[in-house]
């Protein structure tokens, strides 16, 4: 954790993305946005990378962060694609997308201990059409995601929190069967389930004669 006073520059700040996610790029991209406006921030494939300091953000990260690591950082920030405290848990703008939802809500919270559980520091949404795919959607979804966490970082003083509020919804974990079509259904109908697949990690699939089609 940062000595005196967090919020003075120079920062160190850590972003941390734990797979071999889409967002790498955009949090390339965010390192070198943060460096240049004069803080000092280095991309964290681990935990064990992640140094002490003012901030850490977590992004598109698949494993839970131990609370010593938390320890390490005065804020510890995710970015999420729900409206919190609905829609915890796992690929949310996939499940709302599945859904029929286009107006697809975003914040940006404190991590703790508890899932999706942190102060809201910012509210903001991503408006879609009724035909992006996930190719469209993740470079749209990353930029915001970079404008939310340099607007964190461009505040005058440290950022307080909202406490969520409200009833609590879960998304699970997606699994084969999120992306399985019916070859017995209009494929209009199941077109929101197309928008949600990845062709080169999670493709559509379906089953007939005994075979399975990709």
């Amino acid at each position: 954790m940062s000595q005196a006073d967090p919020w003075k520059r120079p920062r160190k700040v850590s972003v941390v993305i734990d797979n071999p996610s889409w967002m790498l790029p955009h949090g390339e991209a965010l390192v070198e946005a943060i460096r240049a406006k004069g803080d000092d921030a280095k991309l964290c494939r681990t935990h064990d990378e992640v140094s002490d300091g003012a901030v850490a953000f977590y992004l598109g990260c698949i494993k839970i962060t131990p609370p010593g690591v938390l320890a390490r950082n005065d804020y510890n920030i995710v970015v999420h694609a729900s409206d919190l405290p609905r829609g915890k848990g796992f690929s949310p703008i996939k499940w709302q997308i599945m859904e029929g939802e286009n107006t697809i809500p975003i914040c940006l919270f404190e991590a703790v201990e508890a899932l999706d559980a942190g102060d809201v520091y910012y509210r903001t949404v991503l408006e879609l059409e009724e035909h992006e795919l996930m190719s469209e959607i993740h470079p749209r979804l990353g930029e915001l995601t970079k404008t939310l966490c340099l607007r964190f970082l461009d505040e005058p003083t440290a950022p307080q929190g909202t406490p969520q509020s409200g009833a609590e919804t879960r998304y699970p974990r997606r699994n084969l069967e999120s992306q399985r079509i019916d070859p017995n259904r209009p494929l209009a109908e199941q077109f929101n389930t197309l928008r949600t697949v990845e062709n080169d990690r999670f493709p559509a699939f379906f089953d007939l004669h005994g075979k399975r089609y990709k």
